[in-house]
């Protein structure tokens, strides 16, 4: 018969599996003892209801006892409570067990009459001991659990004494307690206990210490709280530390939790943990056992919230090194705190903001000054940061924000941009005087340049700006460097151009060398700012300044961007000006400038120089820490190994980019254009690459000549291949009209050759005719190999509208012209997509050679493994009547659907036609018949309206 009847719990009991099969293995050989240690909260009770019931059967009895805090304690109390609920036999029961009959009233009638009492009060004490002791020893196989150990009153401690050193043979005993107060069997074991057990030695005896569960189990433990899979990692790692992996306070915490319904995520601004009023109160109680000395100690530490050495405490406390030990000593015996290498601190974050909100309201402003002021005592390096909060809740921000322009002063001079930028944002929200505000405005503006920011920067400058309280040097300086940063990493293309022109008259009250820059910084073109005509003319203004400038920073700084406006716009004298960069741009002006160059030599069509480039901002990154450069340098390097053909890897490589540099729009963008076009032409997946591309488009601030054209031109030849010529010339009028609106042709190599072919191909030959005039016109005199393939490519296209024979050699030599001039260029998907058009115009006209020359596209497609080109390539031998050899197959998909059924299977779901699906895949009407029918048979269906469901559509 069981006494109590404890409920099983497993699903809570994350990682005590093993412990608990251990035990009850233990306690099953009779007699038996179990000592079980832990802190409040461990789980030592949930572990001992299940041991309970795991070893609970018909003939055995489980009785459980809980020790209270000895305030008035009855002596044997817990006993009292525990033995009520039994049945003895009254024939099996001694004659000594009627000693019970005052102390067991429900129990009075089975109980043999009351001997006398002995006079002796020390007598009667042992007489109901014995009794006691003979009462559990007639109640045959019998588990007897006494918890909470620590409270034991001098009773039950004789109780258990004498019942441990002669146990009944069917005893199995359990003790629960909190760590360090539990009596033991081993008196050299742990510290000296408030009783000794001394069993005999053919008692089975197993003590287990219970320690919090480390963080996977953390998460574990949550996951099944919540009713989910599983919780991220972050989530766990934050509730391990709120919760110091204590079973009882992560249930009390998750079921306060706001959304218990959804899985936790790992989310940037990590929110406030609700407080369980049960954990404040378990806390609070603990305090209440302290003295006024150690109440002062933990205060100090919850005050402090990092761990703490005794000197730091103690001046926190106002008490001296043995008074700050001895208060430390309570506090540790009560697990209010723990130790570990010399320091102090709670158990978890949420003892430590119990213990705070302790503290009454008009202390904790005393304790933070004294917190601030001991910390710039008593540590090195100064923890300004600390520092600062402890000076803000001590109600100086004045001393807060100091410290914290100092410590954003320290990491800037570390190169360390990122955090100094969020430590003067942090000093900018104290609210500073006016002088302090503006001068820790220009130092943000200065080194969020080189840190990846978020709208948070703008946002305070502006605040500064609108203030009014700045000198025209400051002002103009604080607008330039806004400027940048909406141009560089915001999204915000015109409004920076704007922005930076409004701070020239400003800087050209204070600084020529300033205006210069400005002005240099504007000159720098791109698709979605202004012509290139004026463009040049804000270059000749810097030009016009660059003599009175001295500085030689600055001076650097305008040659460095006039190098990079003469670059991008094609000019001729750019590699001069290159030349004349000098010696001292170093570091971060060395990497920005190099990485332009080196994007701005591949667009053009200078391999050699972009590679030169590229390596010396490789190496200016490499000795200069700075987030948004090395960014800077990485996409620029994507884009250069995409035009170059070298795509192994590299689709990888700009998914992780992709997702890393989603807060710089312009590098965003350029990682979201390489994998949609990777996508596109390694993979064929149409759909997938040109929601990449579109959001590339969408994401692009100040493009310069790359997002946009390629974008565009990748879509227009989508719509190609599918034999959509209206919709190909759809998509690529939107990137000419930036072309047009800019003059910048240069920037026109990837879009012309698919464009002028999408013109042609919808009958609008003589637009075609035009644009290659524009473009004939716009690239003149300019410096730009890539932009002069592409117009030779293009006038190889239109020979299909001027009449020239196919194999003759004026269409010939234009044709084998591009493809040379492209191969020079290093650009190998230029030159196969020349020779496909050619080759397909020769097959298509009956001239010799086009097969050949089809073949030739193929091979240089399958060098950079362009699977969705070759795939046109084989339709268009098709087409023409030409047999292509297919290699050796891979082993059949079975009954299942291969990744091509699955695909045409897909589509036809949706309502597209045979030929439709065709034309989006790049395949053969037949081939399509053929995949459909497969894909109906497979999946059991009898007509394409059922795909959908069997797909799971």
């Amino acid at each position: 018969m069981n006494a109590d009847s404890p409920t099983s719990v497993p699903g809570l009991l994350i990682g005590r599996a093993t412990l608990l099969d251990d035990l009850r293995t233990r306690l099953e050989r009779r007699p038996a003892v179990v000592v079980i240690t832990g802190e409040a909260g461990v789980g030592k009770s949930r572990l001992v209801r299940e041991l309970l019931t795991r070893t609970a059967s018909s003939d055995s009895l489980v009785l459980v006892a809980r020790c209270q805090e000895p305030d008035a304690t009855i002596p044997f109390a817990p006993f009292m409570d525990a033995l009520r609920l039994c049945r003895p036999r009254p024939g099996d029961l001694p004659p000594l067990t009627g000693a019970l009959r005052g102390l067991l009233p429900d129990l009075a009638h089975l109980l043999p009459p009351a001997p006398p009492p002995p006079d002796d009060p020390h007598a009667r004490h042992h007489q109901v001991l014995r009794a006691l002791c003979a009462l559990t020893a007639s109640l045959g196989r019998v588990v007897l659990a006494v918890e909470d150990l620590q409270w034991a009153d001098v009773s039950t401690a004789a109780f258990l004494r004498t019942l441990i050193a002669e146990p009944p043979p069917h005893l199995g005993l359990v003790l629960t307690a909190r760590s360090g107060t539990l009596p033991h069997t081993d008196a050299e074991g742990i510290d000296q206990p408030p009783f000794p057990l001394r069993p005999p030695a053919h008692v089975v005896v197993a003590e287990r210490h219970l320690s919090p569960l480390p963080v996977t189990e953390t998460g574990a433990m949550a996951a099944c709280l919540l009713g989910v899979q599983a919780v991220s990692e972050e989530f766990a790692e934050r509730l391990h530390r709120w919760t110091g992996g204590l079973p009882y306070v992560i249930e009390e915490v998750l079921r306060e939790w706001p959304d218990a319904t959804a899985c936790p995520g790992g989310t940037s601004g990590e929110p406030e943990v609700p407080l369980p009023a049960s954990v404040r109160r378990l806390v609070v109680e603990r305090l209440r056992h302290l003295s006024s000395d150690a109440r002062r100690v933990v205060a100090a530490a919850a005050v402090l919230g990092d761990p703490a050495p005794v000197h730091l405490l103690g001046a926190v406390a106002g008490l001296d090194e043995q008074e700050t030990r001895s208060a430390l000593a309570a506090a540790l015996k009560e697990g209010v705190v723990r130790a570990a290498d010399g320091v102090y601190a709670f158990p978890y974050e949420l003892a430590r903001r119990a213990a705070y909100e302790a503290v009454a309201e008009p202390e904790r402003p005393v304790l933070h000054l004294r917190a601030a002021r001991a910390l710039a005592r008593c540590t090195s390096p100064l923890p300004l940061v600390r520092i600062a909060e402890h000076h803000r809740l001590a109600g100086r921000p004045a001393q807060a924000v100091r410290c914290l322009e100092a410590a954003a002063d320290r990491a800037a001079g570390g190169g360390d941009a990122g955090t100094a930028t969020d430590r003067y944002l942090d000093a900018l929200r104290g609210g500073p005087t006016a002088v302090v505000r503006d001068r820790i405005a220009l130092k943000l503006a200065r080194v969020a340049l080189n840190a990846r920011t978020g709208p948070q920067v703008p946002a305070a400058l502006r605040q500064v700006l609108d203030r009014s309280s700045l000198g025209p040097g400051p002002s103009g300086e604080i607008r330039l460097l806004l400027g940048l940063l909406l141009r560089n990493q915001s999204g915000s293309g015109l409004e920076a151009l704007e922005e930076i022109a409004r701070a020239v008259p400003d800087l050209l009250a204070v600084s020529t060398g300033q205006a210069a820059r400005a002005l240099a910084i504007i000159a720098i073109p791109s698709l979605k700012g202004w012509s290139v005509g004026e463009h040049r003319r804000l270059l000749a203004e810097a030009e016009r300044l660059l003599p009175g400038v001295d500085e030689e920073e600055l001076r650097s700084a305008v040659l460095a961007n006039r190098a990079t406006a003469l670059a991008l716009m094609g000019d001729p004298s750019a590699w001069d000006a290159v030349d004349d960069l000098p010696d001292s741009i170093t570091g971060e002006a060395a990497a920005r400038v190099h990485a332009n160059l080196a994007g701005a030599a591949t667009a053009l069509g200078h391999p050699e120089r972009a590679r030169a480039f590229q390596s010396r901002a490789w190496q200016a990154v490499r000795t200069n820490h700075a987030p948004y450069l090395e960014a800077f340098v990485e996409t620029t390097d994507m884009l250069t190994a995409f035009t170059r053909g070298r795509w192994t890897g590299l689709l990888e490589r700009a998914e992780h980019a992709e997702e890393q540099y989603r807060d710089v729009p312009d590098f965003h963008a350029e990682a979201l254009l390489v994998c949609g076009l990777l996508h596109l032409h390694t993979k064929g997946q149409t759909a997938v690459a040109r929601r990449l591309l579109e959001r590339a488009v969408r994401t692009t601030a100040l493009d310069t000549g790359i997002v946009l054209t390629s974008a565009a031109a990748a879509v227009g030849r989508v719509h190609l291949a599918a034999d959509r010529p209206a919709q190909a010339v759809q998509a690529a009028e939107g990137a000419l009209h930036h072309v047009r609106r800019t003059g910048a042709w240069v920037w026109a190599t990837a879009l012309a050759p698919p464009a002028v072919q999408a013109l042609i191909r919808d009958g609008r030959a003589g637009e075609a005719h035009c644009l290659v005039g524009e473009l004939a016109d716009g690239i003149a005199r300019r410096d730009a190999p890539a932009a002069r393939a592409a117009l030779l490519t293009c006038r190889a296209l239109l020979t299909t509208t001027t009449g020239a024979q196919a194999g003759t050699g004026g269409s010939d030599a234009l044709y084998a012209s591009a493809a040379d001039a492209w191969a020079a260029l290093e650009r190998p998907y230029e030159a196969a997509y020349v020779r496909e058009a050619w080759g397909l115009l020769l097959l298509a006209s009956g001239a010799a050679g086009g097969r050949t020359v089809l073949h030739e596209a193929i091979a240089a497609y399958q060098d950079i493994d362009a699977v969705w080109d070759v795939l046109r390539c084989q339709r268009g031998l098709r087409e023409h009547g030409q047999v292509t050899v297919r290699r050796p197959g891979a082993l059949g998909y079975g009954d299942h659907l291969s990744p091509r059924e699955r695909a045409v299977a897909r589509l036809a779901s949706l309502g597209l036609s045979n030929r439709e699906i065709a034309r989006e895949l790049v395949l053969s009407h037949r081939t399509v018949e053929h995949h459909v029918a497969r894909a109906l048979r497979k999946l059991g269906v009898s007509s394409r309206t059922e795909i959908g469901s069997q797909l799971g559509l």
